[in-house]
């Protein structure tokens, strides 16, 4: 787990502070409302949606207690809204990308997982893909048939690779964004890490800097870097002197290229 501050700075506190919406026993009319806006939120990627855009006849069956929340949140990946802004003008690997963020609330850990989804709809077409995330044990054990699907993706949790944290902010860019206004939805975010099987470092979505250093990642932490001086003389330097740099962490950077340049040689960087 991160802390609040490092939440707060990568753009995923609200999921972090809040939890999963769920259908329980005996629900009123508000807790199926409260259903509906987080189901259509999730599933379209925090997308605008107009009221005439909304399927009501599904919300009618959820009110009436006809279908489950998986059996809604599988209406709304089934339905043409959702091929018309994922499906047919996006490439396959990204739209798979998508279903896994929006339906299982994490991004693929490897190619093997791409790759398994891209000859399940060359087999067996888009409902088989779209049922294969809501179907799936993975989908059962996190949601079941209550909860609607959220990113779980920023938390260690059992059954989940460490590479999924930072996969899953190469696939999230803030919860202010949506999945159509990114920019990049013409082209899969994951292929080249995906196919290296490489893992890249966790950034913030608007400032691209990086969650490193220690566990609670507080920038206003200071670090002690030990170098050697380098020589500069053309004789042989027998003794060689070592100096210290206390530094904070958004200083570490520079301070380490700095060093770097004069030919110093860090021999260690340890909190202070």
């Amino acid at each position: 787990m991160t802390s609040s501050m490092a939440a707060s700075r990568l753009g995923f506190e609200p999921f972090a502070s809040t939890s999963p919406t769920e259908l329980r026993t005996n629900w009123t009319k508000d807790d199926v409302k409260a259903v509906i806006v987080a189901a259509y939120k999730q599933v379209f990627g925090n997308d605008h949606l107009m009221q005439s855009e909304h399927l009501t006849s599904a919300e009618s069956l959820l009110h009436q207690g006809n279908i489950s929340v998986r059996d809604f949140v599988r209406v709304l990946a089934q339905s043409e809204l959702y091929r018309q802004k994922f499906f047919y003008s996006t490439p396959q690997v990204r739209f798979i990308e998508l279903n896994y963020k929006h339906l299982l609330g994490r991004a693929p850990y490897d190619e093997s997982e791409i790759a398994y989804h891209v000859n399940l709809y060359t087999q067996k077409g888009y409902e088989a893909e779209i049922n294969s995330y809501i179907d799936s044990q993975e989908y059962q054990e996190n949601f079941g048939e209550s909860i609607v699907p959220y990113y779980r993706g920023f938390a260690t949790q059992p059954g989940q690779k460490t590479v999924g944290f930072s996969r899953m902010f190469q696939i999230y860019r803030g919860y202010a964004n949506s999945d159509r206004a990114q920019g990049k939805n013409k082209s899969a975010w994951l292929t080249q890490d995906l196919a290296l099987n490489m893992a890249t470092s966790v950034q913030t979505p608007t400032f691209g800097r990086e969650l490193t250093g220690t566990v609670a990642g507080d920038r206003g932490q200071l670090y002690r870097v030990r170098v050697i001086q380098a020589n500069r003389g053309k004789t042989p330097q027998i003794r060689r002197s070592m100096n210290e740099y206390l530094v904070s962490y958004d200083q570490l950077s520079s301070t380490l290229q700095r060093l770097n340049q004069r030919g110093s040689r860090v021999i260690n960087i340890s909190p202070a």
